[in-house]
């Protein structure tokens, strides 16, 4: 899906538009670092199966999914999880 940044003056929000549902979803606290080679680790951990899911990391090259940050070869703050 598509997802729009608000700019509230505070912390700001992020707006997701879902193509399809979304059967669990929950939030990290606190942030815990990830560095790429755990990144597997939390998967396994979080996710249902491989291919299912996405782990919501922020990152210093912004905010993006598990895969993403793996393709960029970048760890950061381990936000959320959805499938």
């Amino acid at each position: 899906g598509e997802f729009e940044i608000i700019d509230d003056h505070r912390a700001g929000k992020i707006v997701v538009n879902l193509i399809g549902r979304v059967n669990k979803c929950g939030c990290i606290s606190p942030r815990f670092d990830v560095k790429v080679p755990a990144i597997e680790t939390w998967c396994n951990n979080l996710l249902p199966s491989r291919q299912f899911g996405f782990l919501v990391f922020t990152t210093s090259s912004g905010i993006m999914d598990h895969e993403e940050a793996r393709r960029k070869h970048t760890g950061g703050k381990i936000l959320g999880f959805f499938y």
